[in-house]
């Protein structure tokens, strides 16, 4: 055979060669950018921690989301991101791609909950609100809130994480620890109570603590946001005088009651946080106050207000004698049982 001959049939070998080359990339790319199925539903995954890239790939095939391990190993070494996979619980729609779901496991997009705390639940309430939308330990979660030492350790110097959880709408993960949903809230409090807010505190008179404490009294008692510093100005002016505060939610904080309904029983009973049986603040807060009940409780309302009974309407109405009281109780508390 002549040069060339054997330059001819060189050239046609490195021709397919090449060929077949580019056929193969443009088949690996078609592969990981074609969608993994279709006619499917969501489909969950859980990558355990410490999940070696085996077990991720093993875990996408069980699952009908790979069509090539090979190919989904080619793919993340191809990315150098083999020691970047993170662990948590996914959920993947079968028309993304190979791609898709290996950039998700990668920047760690995992499922998430959204988790809203409304503004005055009590700690054990907020404890049954995460626990309806995803699974936590509430027994854990109890004693977490009475730990004084895991307290400390965020930067709480209080008895119970009762009133330093911040109302809001959280994003949570199933990948979370229970102290990582404390250290979100309370993060979150504490994000909010800037030094401005400390400083007005401590131009009052009150610890971080007193203040909470009747920030939490203040949302408890008042629902309508304009209220509240008409409600703030009554105990303000009542601890001034050195009169008890006789705020009906601190009568039955520490009660299992199932009804909403204060009785005058309840009013009687010897209870640590019972502002009828007890002079000043209640030792802690008895809810987890919102942003407005806290500002309200560093700018009570400029009024001379001692009382206020409600309107059954979601108001109140308010009264600087006892005299103007026992009429509004009257007006709107007796003659309403009688109607």
């Amino acid at each position: 055979m002549t040069n060339d001959g054997v330059k001819k049939k060189w050239r046609r070998a490195t021709a397919i060669l090449a060929a077949a080359l580019v056929f193969s990339f443009l088949s690996f790319l078609n592969h990981i950018q074609s969608p993994v199925g279709a006619g499917r539903g969501i489909v969950t995954l859980e990558i355990p921690k410490g999940a070696t890239l085996r077990q991720v790939a093993e875990g996408l095939d069980r699952h009908g989301l790979l069509k090539s391990r090979f190919l989904f190993y080619a793919m993340v070494y191809g990315k150098r991101v083999s020691g970047r996979l993170q662990a948590g619980e996914y959920e993947f729609s079968p028309i993304l791609s190979p791609l898709k779901i290996l950039d998700k496991i990668v920047r760690g997009d995992v499922k998430v909950y959204p988790v809203t705390i409304p503004e005055d639940l009590t700690v054990k309430e907020i404890a049954g609100r995460i626990s309806a939308s995803m699974a936590i330990d509430e027994t854990r979660f109890m004693n977490l809130a009475a730990d004084r030492k895991f307290l400390f350790s965020l930067g709480i110097d209080a008895p119970t994480a009762e009133g330093y959880l911040f109302p809001e709408t959280y994003r949570f993960t199933r990948s979370m620890s229970t102290e990582d949903l404390f250290r979100f809230m309370v993060r979150e409090w504490q994000g909010r109570f800037t030094a401005d807010l400390r400083r007005r505190a401590a131009a009052l008179g009150l610890s971080v603590h007193e203040l909470m404490t009747l920030a939490s009294l203040i949302g408890k008692e008042a629902k309508l946001a304009e209220e509240k510093p008409m409600v703030s100005a009554v105990f303000h002016n009542r601890l001034k005088r050195k009169m008890r505060l006789q705020s009906d939610p601190t009568a039955v904080y520490a009660l299992e009651k199932t009804e909403k309904k204060v009785t005058s029983r309840d009013l009687r009973k010897e209870t640590a946080h019972n502002t009828y049986r007890i002079d000043g603040l209640p030792p802690g807060p008895i809810a987890n106050p919102g942003i407005d009940s806290i500002q309200a409780a560093l700018n009570p309302a400029p009024v001379d207000y001692l009382y206020f009974v409600a309107k059954n309407d979601g108001s109140h109405h308010f009264s600087s004698t006892l005299a103007a009281h026992r009429q509004a109780v009257i007006k709107y508390q007796i003659n309403k049982k009688k109607i």
